[in-house]
């Protein structure tokens, strides 16, 4: 079974050093540009960018290689299906077609349509490396305080922060029930049929939605005998102000975000036409 843990990993990187409302605010506008734009241009430099924050962040591929792997399969398959059921949308927002070669029937293969198809593909891959960083490269408790630094209520910023610490918490209660599963003799390897595989899976998801529950009651007993909710404002252990490094990477991201939208005004829309 492969680790597919996805949870805070602690790394000495400028990308740890930043706090995690920066971080979450950067996520945001390099979304807001990805899902604006289909400029070539500006989703290359944005996976560039993804791409060095990746690397100076010290985190190791092999951390995110199984979700990354996924993301990549979902990508496959997102592509595969617009051709299938819109083979020609390219030749319809560039105006032009030049045929390379044909399939069967009304599927085409033209510049115009792989052109299109390749935006897509970097939409995708100039956000993906972003929103790993922001998973892996955020403490929940730091970005809490983040949230409630910035103006968000405390109880929904403490929330937030108990969503992202547990999740690697349940991810490890799934693989240790699972295992005791297959120490009994529970197959669910591809070896089985796929109804008994979803049946044995039963075995897995009750333990593990127990365990969850008796988890969330924890939590919340600890929480009341805390008198949590009870004042209007607390502090936090981990709270960290913004510097100067914070500053200048929201300004970066603001940058890109108006760069995004310079362009789109300049092309005359979203997409940018080498085919005129």
């Amino acid at each position: 079974m492969p680790n597919v843990t996805l949870g805070y990993l602690e790394a000495d990187s400028p990308i740890h050093r930043l706090t995690g409302a920066t971080k979450l605010i950067c996520l945001i506008f390099c979304s807001l540009t990805a899902m604006l734009t289909y400029d070539t241009r500006v989703l290359a430099m944005l996976l560039i960018l993804s791409l060095i924050c990746f690397k100076v962040s010290q985190i190791k591929f092999k951390d995110v290689a199984f979700v990354v792997y996924f993301i990549l399969a979902f990508l496959l398959i997102n592509n595969i299906a617009i051709f299938i059921f819109s083979p020609m949308e390219g030749c319809k927002i560039y105006g032009s077609t030049t045929v390379l070669f044909k399939i069967v029937g009304p599927y085409t293969v033209t510049v115009e349509q792989l052109f299109y198809q390749l935006n897509v593909t970097l939409k995708y891959f100039a956000v993906i490396p972003i929103a790993l960083l922001f998973i892996v490269a955020t403490h929940p408790s730091e970005f809490a305080a983040s949230l409630n630094h910035i103006g968000v209520s405390y109880k929904l910023s403490y929330a937030v922060a108990i969503a992202l610490r547990y999740i690697p918490d349940v991810q490890r209660d799934y693989r240790e029930i699972a295992f005791a599963a297959q120490a009994r003799g529970i197959d669910l390897s591809n070896k089985e049929k796929l109804t008994k595989r979803i049946k044995n899976m039963s075995t897995i998801l009750i333990p593990l939605i127990f365990s969850s529950l008796e988890r969330i009651e924890t939590i919340s007993c600890a929480m009341e005998l805390r008198s949590f909710g009870t004042h209007k404002k607390r502090t936090w252990y981990s709270s960290r102000p913004f510097v100067k490094r914070d500053y200048i990477a929201i300004v970066g991201v603001v940058l890109i975000f108006a760069l995004s939208l310079w362009m789109t005004l300049k092309n005359g829309g979203r997409f940018y036409n080498p085919f005129v």
